[in-house]
């Protein structure tokens, strides 16, 4: 599956000629592709909405007899034809697609990486992948983040696409520089993969250009989180502030169906109170999450975001407009 949305993905690059843009083009595609199951989300969270006045009447009425209770909610269910799981169902299987499609794009950040790692072995500057205000879109978009492949973003590439690399270096030509290192296929595998990365970053560091462009500024540190600024930073934090903010944009779109009806009943609840939490830690989550990934992976966030915040409002709309009609419909039958 991996391997399948990489090669899309890939084609898609071909296209395009940009890899920002193509991830961008893909994540729409992949919105498209799930915007049924979307659908039958939003539809079934308003039938549940409609029926909270009676489920919160059953609840105060047979509030001392459980089983009573549970047994009048399934019956109302039943009576509205509705089921209770279909609402968070369809989301649950998107889950197992979008997982799918943040590995294709480790698979490619991690590559085009490598890619880089062998030109700077060369003694090359390396070729960058530049997207808008981002020098770089395999590094994290922050002030803290050098353009240039670091330790930090190393270290996570897996031993599979560390072999592969390696031996495609085999057959093009092993950079001098590496070769006095005397790896083999194994220096990568295991615990040894983490010593292989240093002395791989040890030996960029003697090249001038890369030693200056990854060195922090004196002096331009948080202390707490110890975070420096590099003399070539990849990015101004804009795409994780942006993934932050449309998370929370999104929060708001997407329970304004529910709220206005639960919000006086639920002061009490406490399910009122994890919903105020998650409402905020998705952003916060989001933000962290992004400032330490690839600025390719927080685009995909951000446009997966303003994609799913449109289609939200589309399928509202259409979905208002319809009601609007069936109780005009209705209303017209009763008069006659």
């Amino acid at each position: 599956m991996n391997e399948f949305l990489y090669n899309i993905l890939a084609w898609i690059n071909s296209w395009i000629g940009n890899w920002g843009w193509a991830m961008v083009v893909f994540t729409l595609m992949i919105r498209l592709v799930l915007t049924p199951l979307d659908i039958k989300s939003r539809v079934s969270m308003r039938k549940t909405t409609k029926l909270q006045p009676q489920l919160q009447a059953l609840q105060k009425k047979y509030a001392n007899d459980k089983d009573k209770l549970n047994q009048k909610t399934a019956e109302l269910y039943r009576k509205e034809k509705i089921n209770p799981l279909s609402s968070c169902l369809p989301l649950l299987l998107t889950w197992p697609v979008l997982i799918a499609v943040f590995a294709a794009m480790r698979m490619v950040a991690n590559k085009e990486l490598l890619i880089q790692v062998g030109q700077i072995l060369n003694g090359q500057t390396p070729t960058l992948e530049p997207w808008l205000w981002v020098k770089n879109l395999w590094m994290p978009d922050n002030v803290f983040s050098a353009a240039y492949p670091d330790l930090n973003t190393l270290r996570v590439i897996p031993t599979d696409q560390w072999v592969a690399w390696f031996r495609d270096l085999q057959t093009t030509g092993v950079p001098a520089a590496l070769a006095n290192l005397g790896l083999t296929e194994a220096s990568f595998e295991g615990g040894q993969l983490g010593a292989t990365v240093q002395s791989i970053v040890d030996v960029m560091n003697q090249m001038s250009f890369y030693s200056e462009a990854v060195a922090t500024i004196p002096g331009a540190t948080i202390p707490l989180v110890n975070w420096s600024v590099p003399h070539l930073i990849n990015g101004f934090l804009l795409l994780p502030i942006l993934s932050a903010v449309s998370q929370i944009v999104m929060t708001k779109i997407t329970g304004t169906g529910a709220a206005p009806q639960n919000q006086q009943a639920s002061k009490d609840n406490p399910a009122a109170g994890t919903g105020k939490f998650m409402q905020w830690f998705f952003p916060i989550f989001s933000l962290w999450i992004c400032l330490g990934y690839s600025a390719a992976f927080a685009l995909y966030w951000v446009a997966g975001n303003v994609i799913m915040l449109l289609q939200t409002l589309i399928i509202n709309k259409v979905l208002d407009s319809k009601e609007a009609r069936t109780t005009s419909v209705a209303g017209e039958g009763k008069v006659i």
